[in-house]
């Protein structure tokens, strides 16, 4: 069955997580992925090993589906074999620091010149500006495009979220960048610029707080648990922020994550409070309106807890969804990468290495009907050279043989 990208060419010379995780999601739709790598390779190869003088996970969990090959393109005949290389690609995608790539001589324009239907994406850590020359990494990009000052309890610090929504986010707004251009070539013919912000992906997964913020110009807000509230929006916990209260209550036996998170809908309060033992709640009128629970939400919570906590979180769960109250448990990393479901359905998929052995690794998060994907392994530095400098750009082996004695691949 052919792939959603069969035929596109990526040349990927992103490193670490924001590029490769976009590079990696076109590799799972079918790109022809080529990572291009400096001949001492991706820096995350040897980060964080668990392994001695193996890919790391760190490397590997971001590079599937990918061919790789070296390049030193400081030196004359890399910049030559890149040019070929770029002339035979349908996008490149690049995360290095401002202004590295033109500082080589590959500025958009001569890029676009050598193929005027190449994509070109580049990921920074910020947009222009007075920002644009910082040099960036997940948190920051947390702290600056308003996800830190709002996550956390009231009075803690501002505090990162663990998931990687400066780095994967920034690459999952960068691959929807990629589609829309190509899909736009279409029609034109011709290639563009894409540009794309950590700070900015952040901030756009951030929107929902700058609603509150502009909300506050008028009172309170009054879905927080806050007691008071400044002219800026406050951190305010495990609390859901929406129109919908929600909380994560403790159940047994009181582990890190023994939790399951609750949202309390209008129609569900009356089969909460049997559920808890309290029916007298759901008709008294101090507690049976949402009107009537907003200053006590904690205390809803609490009542909830004091049934929970005495539960496995399973249990938990099985008597909430059965009333259709919306719930979910705290999942552990341990939980998640061993959970029967999300392994049949691939989100985690196993893979084999060459080195490593079989390793998990995160699926691709979209299903498409026509177009399955195939989680393939990451590639050994270097693996494809042969393949791509002699069977796709005519060079013989003696020339190889030189490029590698020259330290150019």
């Amino acid at each position: 069955m052919s792939k959603a990208l069969d035929g596109v060419r990526v040349l990927d010379m992103t490193h670490v997580q924001s590029g490769p995780s976009a590079t990696q999601i076109l590799g799972w739709l079918g790109a022809d992925v080529v990572k291009l790598e400096a001949p001492a390779g991706d820096v995350t190869r040897r980060q964080l090993r668990d392994l001695p003088d193996v890919d790391s996970l760190y490397f590997t969990m971001l590079n599937g589906n990918k061919r790789s090959i070296t390049l030193n393109t400081k030196s004359d005949e890399g910049r030559r074999l890149f040019l070929d290389l770029v002339k035979r690609s349908d996008v490149l995608v690049e995360n290095f620091a401002p202004g590295a790539l033109d500082r080589m001589g590959f500025t958009w324009e001569t890029l676009h010149e050598a193929n005027p239907r190449l994509i070109y994406a580049s990921i920074k850590g910020f947009g222009p500006g007075a920002y644009a020359d910082f040099k960036a990494y997940e948190v920051i990009a947390q702290a600056m495009g308003g996800s830190m000052s709002t996550t956390g309890f009231e009075e803690g610090p501002p505090t990162a979220t663990g998931a990687q929504i400066g780095d994967s986010g920034t690459g999952m707004h960068t691959v929807a960048g990629i589609l829309a251009a190509l899909y736009q070539r279409t029609s034109t013919g011709t290639g563009q610029r894409v540009e794309v912000a950590m700070q900015d992906s952040v901030l756009n997964l951030c929107r929902v707080k700058l609603r509150d913020q502009q909300r506050l110009t008028h009172g309170p807000l009054n879905e927080y648990p806050n007691s008071d509230f400044g002219d800026e929006v406050p951190r305010s916990g495990n609390a859901s922020g929406g129109g919908q209260p929600g909380w994560a209550v403790r159940t047994a036996p009181g582990g890190a994550n023994d939790y399951v998170y609750v949202i309390i809908q209008p129609t569900g309060w009356e089969h909460i409070t049997r559920i808890i033992g309290r029916p007298e709640l759901a008709s008294d009128p101090e507690w049976a309106t949402p009107e009537a629970r907003l200053d006590k939400l904690d205390k809803c919570f609490s009542l909830i807890e004091e049934w929970s906590s005495k539960l496995p979180k399973w249990d938990v769960l099985a008597a909430l969804n059965e009333h259709n109250i919306p719930c979910g448990p705290i999942l552990s990393t341990k939980e998640i990468i061993e959970d029967p479901t999300l392994n049949e359905n691939g989100i985690v998929a196993t893979v084999e290495h060459p080195q490593r052995g079989a390793y998990k690794t995160v699926g691709l998060p979209m299903r498409m009907s026509d177009s399955p994907a195939d989680i393939g392994r990451s590639p050994l530095l270097g693996e494809h050279n042969s393949q791509v400098y002699q069977d796709e750009l005519g060079l013989t082996a003696e020339d190889l043989d030189a490029l590698k004695t020259n330290g150019v691949i």
